[in-house]
Parts: structure tokens; C-alpha cells; sequence
């Protein structure tokens, strides 16, 4: 049966030169493999010594090994899960976001904010595919649609679980071959920043790959020899019989150990997750050319030594395999280093999934730093990290017992990997347009493996993995708890904002007074005027020269293009000079956190009202039309910034407009001062004929305001509980209220100085 995805599927691959692609293929062996590519070291160490007892038992073992392998990280992620990239990028958002622009199961207040910030282009991601039966039964349902959020939401939590286990697992497998402190282990692997960016970076490079192949390289060989010198019947272990031998004599106890079996898929997740970081040709090579048949050979080795040797002590451990001596130091040293290779792999991705959730309003204001220049995505969290060591450290110091922390590791990557299927049997039926028969063929095959061995995983329940819910517990309190917050006081703002006329009536009514400057508003709702903005107006009437009111939209796409960010539009009559600017932002964009932000707002402005009245790319909003701005202007920028103008030194124009952008007592020399400098100062170009008078003069009060100065104006909310309200509401509201007040602050978020912050305080009654 056929389930590729329909023509059209963006495709990294065509454009890239085999001599790249083998380049990113190398270079995803530390990125994405670092931790499968260390599973060896404690998938057989989880089990309980007393579920072994026979040789037979070790050959039902491996070929549980060798079929889930086969059939989980060969078929289902390298020839299946890779396809249903979102643009190039994949993980469990990816899939999210796809369903959300094309099955309509987008609950969250971004995904149906306005038609203004949803309306990308024609012919875009966003564009809805015809109506089909399972589409309308799921928009008319929104029991599915909080099922869908739940599910991503749920997947980003066991993303966040392996991040904490994976470097406890990976440690204490590690260094049970040596004699030194677990703890001071897992304190080097959750460095500082500095330590971490240059993690990053070497993760980029060759350093953490060379690391994985000579680490691959030395499992391979080991492998190879324990088969041939202790028994080379480990091989006919690869037939389905002994599963089935399994299965007959199936006990509490044994099935049990199934649990343990799981960790070889360990890491597999990050596969599709780190897919927009490389290509998927080069993940798909890397995995069956080397990862595949190395790891195979690996488990092979490990459970003929395991045969021929079952009451040696700490047999189960794969360097104890190893030929005693300096091959045995060396492996032992070249392990520890893998592991944490594959550590900082899982910690990455958990800073990913996090920042992810930030874009889409699921988890509380966080710093986040771009570590990359050159890889979009790559980024590190330092709050997320201090509590990701601190719950790593606490698995550490409690369990002390390999078993009990694989066990929970185990259900976090089971957990994950049906989270995953359950998604993607959507993608199959509603992006890809495949039948429903094709897509419950997927969701049963693969969902009746994966919940085999998620029942085995709960059976160990009591035994470690209770700590795994103990984690999903925190994580979903938090992001469900954040994420109602949020959409209650995005509900408030709408049903309490006031209409444009409202402001106009009021400046004519009261005589509201105009002061000099710009007056930046933000607020989420990008229609009307926000409820804390007209009660700051009906108690102090004054307001700003020039007021913009700038909304972020995260769409359901990883990146918005410059080109297509801005949304541009006026908010009355052209004499009040209000403005509205909408920021489309993507679930892996960075923008809130950049320098130059204020200055491309009125770049963008400026644009706008140079083409306001002859540009054809435009929308309709209940206030008029929008405009998206971003494109190169036919004949130049509206507004040139001064440390751009080296081209018109000497001419008389810009003698001139230089001085009309200076206000009064100002020059360039006291411009540069460091009270009063200013980031960017804009100016008129000069000749300029084609530019209208009205319009010249537009952009130039435009500079003047902003050379009066800049304040910015935000809403500081407190919530109210109503009388009555359940025990689930008043749990949930407290804890947003709780997240809120500990977060990071919104104006530190947003690059706002605090001397320029005017913040408007409103109780919202939820």
C-alpha cells in the first residue's frame, strides 16, 4: 500500500550535492545519534539478573532486540515518520502544526486570532484542503481537537522526561566501569552557558561526531568478535520463533524485562525531531548504512557473551565483554565520552520542544539564547537547564539503582513513540489524503507493538518508573495550567476591548492631549482597542504623537520569511496617526529577543505609508486593509537609517534632512552620549521625486515623533477567580498565577528598557 505524501511535500534534499549530503550525514551522528548510539551500554544492564536464568531466555531477548529495531526505528521513523516533514522541520509540534493547518484543530487563541494574521499567502501551508468526512467530523467535535493539543502537549513532556533521565541512565551505565562520583558526572554534563554554546557548536562540527563513529566503530568491533568467539548461534536468534517461544511461556516476571528491551530505542525520537537541522536523505543514510547494522552487531555480541557467561557477576554490562586490558580502558573511556555526547543530544532537544511551546503560549516566559548564527533552532534555556540538573541529579541521589532509573526511561521513550503514531495516523488521513483504512492499518500495527511494550513498562511501575509520571505530572500541570491562563485573558481582552470610534469620540469629547513621541501598545488582540489602553485613556487623557499597536501571532509554521512578518495597517483617520503592526512569528522563530526589533517596526511603518495608497498585496480587517510588508520598495527605503547614509555624504539633501530629523538642543555629538543614544536614527532619502508631499510629510512627523523618544505601554493583569468556581478552574488559575509571578517578566522579555515602561494595571475576572 502506498502512504507517501501527496505531490508537493517540501523536500530538502533535490537542491543539496551528494558530497553535502554525506556531510550533514557524518555530522547528524552526534547530533541526532548520540544517544541510541550509547543504548548498548544499559539495555541489557536494566534487566534483573534473576529474569535471566537460560541461554534461551538471551536468544528470546535479542530477537525482541533485532524485530523492534527492525520494525520501529527501520520502517516506521527512516521510511515512513521522515515524510511527514512540516516545511523541512519535524518533531511532535511539527505534526501538531500541520494538522492544525489543514484539518482545522487548532484550539489555541493564535491559531484562530483573525483572518488578518491566519492569511499567509494564496497558495500557502494555510490554505485548507477540500472538505472531507474525517475533517468535518473533527472540527465539529472539539473533544478531538483538545484530544490533538493534549497530544502534543503530551509528547513535549515525555521529550522533556527522557532529558532528565538520559544523563542519570547514560552515566550510571557508563562509569559502572570505573570508580568515580555519578553526581560530579551529571553536574559536568549540565555546564554553564558558555560551556554549552561551545557544546553546541562542537555539536555542529566534527568534534562530537568523531567521538560517536569511534565509539560506533569500537561496538562494531566488539560486537563482531564476541560472536565469532563465544557463540555464533546468537545469529539464528533473529527468527520470529523465539518471540513466539517468548510469548508461550510468558510470566509476569519476563514480560517485565520487555520494559528493559525498549531502551534500544532510546534517542530514536530524535530522529524526526532534529529533522530540520539536516536533510532527510542524510538521516536516512547515516541510520541504515551505519547505526542500524553497527547496533544490530552490538546487541548480537553482547547477548552471545551474555549465553556463555551467565553467572558472571555485572554480566549483563557491556564492557564487562570487552577483552580484559588496555582494549577494556580504552572502551570503557570512549564510552564515557559517548554518553555524554548523548546526554547533550537529549538536552538539546529538550531545550528545542521547550522553546517550541514558548512560540505557541504552552509553557511560561523563559530566557531563551540563540546558540547558532548559521543553524536556526539550535538554542539554550538557562532556567530549563539548572532544573533539568537538579531533577537529574535528584533521580541520581534517590534511586542509585540502574534498573529503576531504566525503567522509567523506558516508558518515557515507549510513551513518546505512541504519541507519535497516534499524530501521524491523522497526517496519512487528513494531510496526505490517504484512506482511513490505510491510516488505521497504521495506527493498529505499530500502536499494538508500542502498547505491548507500554504494558510491560507499567508493570515496573512501582520500580522507578513512577517517577516518569511524577515528571509528566509537574510538566502538563504547568503547560495545561499556562495555556488556559493565557486563553482566558486573550477571551477577556476580546469581549472587553473597545471599538476605534470609541478613541476618536473620546479625543474630540474630553480633548484628549497629544504628546510627542510614538507609543508602542502590546497587546493580543489585533482588532479593536484593548481594554487596559482605554482605561488608561479615560483616566489620564493623553496619549502619544504617533501610537502603534503591535500584536505577536505565532502561525502553525516553523518559519515566517522577513518578507511575509509584517502586517501593516492604520487604526482610524490618517490625522490621528495610530497604526496597527501584526508580528507573524513560526513555532521556531526568533524575534522578540532581537535588538533592532523596535527599528524594523518603523521601517515597516514607514514603508507602509509610502505604499499605503498604491500597493496591491493587501487584506481586509474589520479596520480597513492590512498590509503585508517586507519586500524591496521599486524605488528605495522610505526611511534610511543614518548609519546607512555613507552613500550621500556630501550632497546638500542630506544637510538638510538631517537637520529637520534633529530636534531642538540636539546634535549628533549629544545623539551619542550614553544617556541619550539611540539605537538607529532614520532620515528622508533624498531625491525622491516620485514621493508625494502628503506622504513625505507623513514619514517625516514619523521621525520627528520618534526622535521625541519612545515609550512602551503593556498590561500588567491580575486574575480573579469568580465566586463559585470548581476546584479544577481555581487549581489551574493559581497555578498560572503562580508560573507568572516566578517567570521571566514580560518587558525583559521583550527587550523593553524599564525607564521608557508605562505598564497599566487590570484585574481580569475569570
Amino acid at each position: 500500500m502506498d502512504i507517501s505524501p501527496s505531490p508537493g511535500t517540501f523536500s530538502n534534499d533535490k537542491r543539496m550535492s551528494w558530497k553535502r549530503i554525506l556531510l550533514f550525514s557524518f555530522q547528524s551522528l552526534g547530533v541526532i545519534y548520540g544517544q541510541i548510539s550509547t543504548a548498548p551500554l544499559y539495555v541489557f544492564g536494566t534487566i534483573c539478573e534473576q529474569d535471566i536464568k537460560s541461554e534461551e531466555a538471551v536468544y528470546e531477548l535479542f530477537s525482541f532486540i533485532f524485530w523492534t529495531m527492525t520494525i520501529i526505528s527501520l520502517l516506521k521513523y527512516s521510511y515512513i515518520v521522515l515524510m511527514a516533514d512540516d516545511d523541512g522541520e519535524g518533531g511532535t509540534f511539527a505534526l501538531y502544526s500541520l494538522l492544525c493547518r489543514h484539518a482545522k484543530v487548532g484550539l489555541l487563541p493564535i491559531d484562530r486570532s483573525s483572518i488578518e494574521a491566519m492569511n499567509y499567502e494564496a497558495g500557502s501551508p494555510f490554505e485548507v484542503k477540500v472538505e472531507s468526512r474525517a475533517r468535518r467530523a473533527i472540527a465539529k467535535h472539539k473533544s478531538s481537537q483538545y484530544l490533538v493539543l493534549f497530544l502534543a502537549l503530551f509528547g513535549s513532556c515525555m521529550t522533556i522526561g527522557v532529558g532528565v533521565l538520559t544523563p542519570a541512565l547514560s552515566v550510571f551505565s557508563a562509569s559502572s566501569g570505573v570508580q568515580r562520583s555519578l553526581s560530579d558526572m551529571t553536574h559536568k554534563i549540565f555546564s554553564s552557558q558558555s560551556t554549552q554554546q561551545s557544546v553546541s557548536r562542537a555539536l555542529e562540527r566534527c568534534k562530537y561526531p568523531s567521538i560517536c563513529t569511534s565509539s560506533l566503530c569500537m561496538c562494531y568491533i566488539v560486537g563482531i568478535y564476541n560472536i565469532f568467539y563465544w557463540n555464533k548461534r546468537i545469529i539464528l536468534a533473529i527468527s520470529p520463533v523465539y518471540m513466539y517461544r517468548f510469548v508461550q511461556n510468558i510470566g509476569v516476571k519476563s514480560w517485565r524485562s520487555l520494559g528493559s528491551i525498549i531502551l534500544c530505542l532510546a534517542g530514536l525520537e530524535a530522529m524526526f525531531a532534529d529533522l530540520g537541522h539536516f536533510s532527510k536523505k542524510s538521516i536516512k543514510i547515516a541510520f541504515v548504512c551505519l547505526i542500524y547494522p553497527v547496533l544490530i552487531a552490538c546487541y548480537a555480541g553482547q547477548a552471545s557473551y551474555m549465553s556463555k557467561n551467565l553467572h558472571a557477576i555485572n554480566f549483563n554490562h557491556l564492557s564487562e565483554s570487552v577483552p580484559a586490558g588496555a582494549i577494556r580502558h580504552s572502551f570503557v573511556a570512549l564510552s564515557l565520552l559517548a554518553s555524554v555526547v548523548g546526554s547533550q543530544a537529549t538536552i538539546t532537544a529538550s531545550f528545542s520542544v521547550i522553546n517550541q511551546c514558548l512560540s505557541l503560549n504552552c509553557f511560561p516566559r523563559v530566557k531563551v539564547i540563540h546558540t547558532s548564527d548559521k543553524i536556526r533552532g539550535q538554542v539554550y534555556i538557562p532556567d530549563v537547564n539548572w532544573l533539568l540538573m537538579i531533577l537529574s541529579l535528584t533521580v541520581t541521589i534517590v534511586f542509585r539503582n540502574i534498573v529503576k532509573i531504566g525503567n522509567a526511561a523506558g516508558l518515557a521513550v515507549i510513551s513518546g513513540m505512541l504519541v507519535t503514531t497516534c499524530l501521524m495516523s491523522l497526517v496519512i488521513a487528513l494531510y496526505w489524503e490517504k484512506s482511513l483504512l490505510l491510516s488505521a492499518c497504521f495506527l493498529i500495527f505499530f500502536g499494538f507493538i508500542e502498547i505491548t511494550y507500554l504494558s510491560a513498562c507499567m508493570l515496573n511501575f512501582h520500580r522507578g518508573a513512577w517517577y516518569l509520571v511524577f515528571l509528566l505530572a509537574l510538566s502538563l500541570t504547568v503547560m495545561l495550567a499556562w495555556h488556559y491562563g493565557t486563553k482566558k485573558k486573550y477571551e477577556f481582552d476580546l469581549e472587553n476591548k473597545v471599538t476605534t470610534e470609541w478613541l476618536t469620540e473620546l479625543s474630540l469629547g474630553l480633548g484628549v492631549c497629544r504628546v510627542p513621541g510614538i507609543g508602542f501598545i502590546y497587546t493580543d488582540i489585533v482588532t479593536g482597542i484593548p481594554s487596559f489602553f482605554s482605561h488608561f485613556i479615560a483616566n489620564l487623557p493623553a496619549f502619544h504623537q504617533v501610537l502603534i499597536f503591535v500584536s505577536f501571532k505565532s502561525l502553525p509554521v516553523p518559519y515566517v520569511p522577513p518578507s511575509r512578518r509584517y502586517l501593516i495597517g492604520r487604526v482610524g483617520p490618517k490625522d490621528y496617526k495610530i497604526y496597527r503592526c501584526i508580528v507573524r512569528h513560526g513555532y521556531r522563530d526568533h524575534i522578540k529577543d532581537t535588538d533592532d526589533f523596535e527599528e524594523e517596526i518603523i521601517r515597516s511603518i514607514g514603508e507602509f505609508i509610502a505604499i499605503e495608497d498604491n500597493d496591491l498585496e493587501s487584506l481586509n480587517s474589520q479596520e480597513g486593509r492590512m498590509i503585508v510588508i517586507g519586500k524591496p520598495l521599486s524605488d528605495g527605503n522610505a526611511l534610511v537609517p543614518l548609519n546607512d547614509t555613507n552613500s550621500y555624504k556630501g550632497s546638500a539633501n542630506f544637510e538638510n534632512n538631517y537637520s529637520q530629523t534633529s530636534t531642538s538642543g540636539s546634535s549628533l555629538e549629544s545623539s551619542c552620549a550614553p544617556v541619550n543614544r539611540k539605537k538607529v536614527r532614520f532620515m528622508l532619502p533624498p531625491n525622491s521625486p516620485k514621493m508625494q508631499v502628503s506622504v513625505r510629510k507623513e514619514l517625516q512627523e514619523l521621525i520627528d515623533a520618534r526622535e521625541s523618544g519612545t515609550a512602551y505601554v503593556l498590561g500588567q493583569s491580575h486574575l480573579a477567580l469568580r465566586q463559585g468556581s470548581n476546584f479544577l478552574k481555581r487549581f489551574l488559575i493559581k497555578t498560572y498565577i503562580f508560573c507568572d509571578k516566578n517567570c521571566r517578566e514580560t518587558p525583559v522579555a521583550l527587550n523593553i528598557p524599564h525607564a521608557a515602561l508605562v505598564e497599566v494595571g487590570m484585574v481580569y475576572t475569570i
